[in-house]
């Protein structure tokens, strides 16, 4: 490595190194109080690079790595391990999940290395099943196109990928039979337990159908996440100008009508 970085690795670590031992705040932390704003900043991360932002994703790396030298510096007050130990273990990890570059094994192309870090896993014990990788505490839509991707490498996955539409469509049909279900339940005036029954049937229908929807999405090399989040960033922008239109009118959105909304929405679109 060059020596300009390992000194600017080693300059933030003895920064850290004193804020641990002169800040009021920094002293007080533990790996519980630090954890929520840990996943603050890997969204702030996500959001320069969805945003393309360069700068931003220079400036948000340095958070992250600020809050993995925190957790290694409260590891080492406790004599648990070192952000040496963190290091050493990831380079031997790599080391063994990649015998195609450090060993004798042959993966030429992408796929193949997806596969075979699998196994190794397996054969490390990171998960007695295949799925048994993906954390628990994932985002629902990240978790499914995790838990796809993992059974994809284990050979279960669609023949034909256009055969996935046929699963939306499936899906999308029983939501819609499900919601018919509970307007004629609601007009026999049934029981309320009924009628919750019927609307957590629906609420499974629909997490199918988004699940099905994500599997597509994974199959014609989408990423669902970002791909939503793209949709968000539209909205937000159409319904902002929306807004300030009806603010040069002198009213609020909720003063306009349904069809001055709409036409203003179209001008959004068409700008």
């Amino acid at each position: 490595m060059e020596q300009n970085k390992l000194d600017a690795f080693e300059r933030i670590g003895d920064i850290m190194d004193r804020l641990r031992a002169e800040c009021p705040w920094d002293k007080k932390q533990t790996n519980d109080t630090l954890r929520i704003l840990t996943q603050e900043e890997v969204f702030e991360l996500s959001d320069a690079i969805i945003k393309k932002d360069d700068a931003g994703i220079c400036e948000e790396l340095g958070d992250v790595l600020l809050h993995i030298l925190f957790y290694a510096k409260i590891a080492e007050e406790k004599k648990s391990f070192t952000i040496a130990d963190v290091c050493n273990r990831l380079s031997d990890k790599m080391i063994h999940r990649h015998p195609h570059i450090f060993g004798s094994a042959q993966a030429d192309s992408a796929a193949e290395v997806i596969r075979n870090w699998q196994i190794l896993k397996l054969q490390e014990g990171k998960g007695k099943t295949v799925l048994g990788g993906v954390p628990d505490s994932l985002p629902s839509l990240i978790k499914a196109f995790r838990i796809q991707d993992k059974a994809r490498s284990a050979g279960f996955d669609w023949k034909c990928k256009e055969d996935v539409w046929d699963k939306v469509k499936e899906e999308v049909s029983e939501v819609e039979a499900e919601i018919r279900n509970k307007t004629a339940l609601k007009e026999q005036e049934t029981d309320p337990s009924q009628q919750q029954a019927i609307q957590e049937r629906i609420e499974e229908e629909f997490g199918d159908l988004m699940f099905s929807i994500i599997n597509a999405a994974r199959l014609y090399k989408i990423n669902p996440d970002n791909a939503l989040e793209r949709t968000n960033q539209k909205f937000i922008k159409r319904f902002n100008y929306l807004e300030s239109k009806a603010k040069e009118k002198g009213k609020t959105v909720n003063d306009l009508t349904f069809d001055e909304m709409n036409a203003l929405w179209d001008e959004a679109k068409h700008n």
